[in-house]
Formats: structure tokens, C-alpha cells, sequence
């Protein structure tokens, strides 16, 4: 009779069915039951399962600190998770990992970055890591936004039992867009010319395919980088940038800027500290003489729009920036709020965009 009351009281508790999702990189990944023990392959995801998950901290076991969140943003989820100090390291360096520390954790799942595919290191890793019986799931939210993000949401949602709240914040995602895409058919494209991690000195770091050039394409703008640049990114001599007169001049930073007196905006930093960066940028030599300059033209925002589906709100930005009569009515700002508020677990203050004074 014990027997027959224990049989019982296991069927009657419910039962999650087997989880197969098939990753960004085509690879199928088969989860017993959906994920509560999570190694990030990148610390600044954890904002991204943030979107699906109240407290995506509960679910993380360890997270590489390559690509780490940024400090504002660490500071907001501490204060909201003290739980989030606890989390176990498994590498620091860029495409280093520690398989030991990953395996003693026993996690249920490991999340890697399609940057992290074709590098033997990771390759090894993964192999040991699968080998221990640790499934593996690849995400892209960097090298092919527009493409990928939505998938690797979604991928996550699957994993993590959070499928109705990826497809709440993907249906957000694409209406947002959508309005883009309809209104841009047949539009003249203005030349754009996108100065990633601006400074003054060291002239000029920009982009070529994928990432902000995808950006620029969805939001109306040409990118005259991309064929300066092979591959995503690349330099170019400020001789090149005058000569090539954009019609826009587009610069990215982020607090990490301020020991090279780059652009410094982003999450943690006030309205005038941006304003003065962006300002000390636009009137050094050269930069001062650009026609997109002197047109007011000229816009500063935050680079870490880059590796996150959060980047439709600097899509919005960009298009308004580049075709204003169009997009009068977008709110870029309000579309960051509105994410912040249905789907993010933290507010984190700061200055995502910048133009030139008036």
C-alpha cells in the first residue's frame, strides 16, 4: 500500500515534457526540463534574459565576465539581486573559458555567442562541456542583430520555460520595425558615416558589414564605410571622412571613453557630461570642418545599443535622425522606456543620445 501511495503522489506531480529548440547556428539542443542552472557565455546577456524573466539572476549559475554587464547596469540588478555577486566566474579574458569551474557547477545549460564558433578554444571547450553531458546553445544578438535577435530570444524562451513573454516582447519588437521598413520603400538614403568608440585622437574606428551598418540600412542611411572596411570593423584616416563629405556624422561611446577624452554617454551618466563630450568631439580639427557638422547633422549615442534586442529603440533614433519629415511622431526615448517598464527587471538611469547644442 506504501508503494501504491508514493506511485501516486509522483504521477499526480506534473511533469515537464522533453525541450527540443534547434540553436542560431542550426544545432539541435535537448533540455530534460526547462533551464534553472545557467552558464553565460557573455555576463551582458544577462539583460537580455531579463526581458523574459522577473529574476533572470535565480537562474544564473555562472557567467564569463568577457563582455561583462556594464557597471551602471551591474549596479541596478545588485541592488534589486544582492544574489547576483554570487555567481561564479568561468573565465575573463575575450574567448577564454574554464571547462573545470563550468563542469563543477553542473549546469543545465550553457550559453555561447556565434563569436564564440570557428575559435579552436571554444570549439574544445564546447566539445568537453557536451562531453559531460552539458548541453550547449548558441546566441547572436551582435554579429547579425536584425537576423538573429528575435530567433535567439525566442531560443531562450524555449530553453527557459518563458515562451509567452518572448513572443509578447518579439511582437513589440517587429511592430516597432515594421513602421520603419513600410515608410522607407522608394526613400532617397542619405550618406552616413558612423565613427564607433569616437575620440578626437586616433581617427577613425567605424564599421563595414553587419552590426550598425545593419542598423543604418534599416533605419534609411547608406554607410559609406562599407566598402573602406573589410568585415565588421575597421579604420579609416580622418582625410578619408572629410573627403567622403556624409551627410550625416554619426559618433558611439559609452563611459569607457572618458580615459582617451572620447564621447561618453550611456547608462550612468548625466545629460551635461554627454553634452560637453559630444561637444569637445565635434569642435576638434577636422571634425569641425564636416559639412554634417555645420548642418547640425551630426548625433552621439550609446555603443552598447550593440549586443542586445533593446537596439530597436536606436533603430527609431536613427531614422528620425536621418528622415525627420517621415518620423516626426517616433519616440525613441518612450520605446526605451516602455521596455524598460513591461519587460526589464531594472531601471538604469542615463544619456543614451546626444546632437549638437543649439
Amino acid at each position: 500500500m506504501i508503494r501504491l501511495a508514493i506511485a501516486f503522489a509522483f504521477a499526480a506531480l506534473p511533469a515537464w515534457a522533453e525541450i527540443r529548440a534547434t540553436d542560431i547556428i542550426g544545432r539541435e539542443v535537448v533540455l530534460d526540463a526547462p533551464a534553472k542552472h545557467i552558464v553565460l557565455g557573455e555576463g551582458r546577456h544577462m539583460s537580455v534574459l531579463g526581458l523574459l524573466h522577473d529574476d533572470p539572476v535565480a537562474l544564473v549559475t555562472g557567467w564569463r565576465l568577457d563582455k561583462a554587464l556594464d557597471p551602471p547596469t551591474l549596479a541596478a540588478y545588485r541592488a534589486k539581486f544582492p544574489a547576483i555577486d554570487a555567481i561564479t566566474p568561468v573565465g575573463s579574458g575575450n574567448r577564454d573559458i574554464s571547462v573545470e569551474s563550468i563542469i563543477a557547477l553542473d549546469p543545465d545549460l550553457v550559453v555561447l555567442s556565434q563569436m564564440d564558433v570557428g575559435d579552436p578554444g571554444m570549439e574544445n571547450a564546447r566539445t568537453q562541456i557536451e562531453a559531460a553531458g552539458i548541453p550547449v546553445a548558441y546566441v547572436d544578438f551582435f554579429a547579425q542583430p536584425l537576423e538573429n535577435s528575435i530567433p535567439s530570444l525566442r531560443l531562450l524562451g524555449r530553453l527557459t520555460g518563458a515562451d509567452a513573454r518572448a513572443e509578447e516582447f518579439a511582437a513589440f519588437y517587429d511592430a516597432h520595425l515594421a513602421t520603419i521598413r513600410e515608410r522607407l520603400e522608394g526613400v532617397e538614403r542619405p550618406s552616413v558615416f558612423f565613427h564607433v568608440h569616437a575620440a578626437p585622437a586616433g581617427c577613425c574606428s567605424t564599421v563595414g558589414t553587419g552590426v550598425f551598418d545593419d542598423f543604418i540600412t534599416l533605419a534609411g542611411g547608406r554607410n559609406i564605410a562599407q566598402d573602406a572596411v573589410q568585415g565588421v570593423l575597421g579604420n579609416v584616416s580622418l582625410e578619408y571622412l572629410i573627403g567622403a563629405d556624409p551627410d550625416f556624422y554619426v559618433a558611439t561611446g559609452g563611459a569607457h571613453m572618458a580615459a582617451r577624452g572620447g564621447l561618453v554617454l550611456g547608462s550612468g551618466v548625466n545629460t551635461d557630461d554627454a553634452q560637453a563630450s559630444f561637444e569637445t568631439l565635434i569642435a576638434a580639427p577636422g571634425f569641425s570642418s564636416l559639412r554634417a557638422v555645420e548642418e547640425g547633422h551630426a548625433a552621439g549615442v550609446w555603443h552598447l545599443f550593440n549586443d542586445s534586442p533593446v537596439h530597436v529603440a536606436l533603430i527609431e533614433y536613427l531614422a528620425k535622425t536621418f528622415h525627420p519629415d517621415l518620423f516626426a511622431e517616433l519616440d525613441p526615448a518612450g520605446t526605451l522606456a516602455e521596455m524598460e517598464t513591461r519587460f526589464a527587471p531594472v531601471q538604469v538611469p542615463g544619456t543614451w543620445w546626444v546632437t549638437p547644442a543649439k
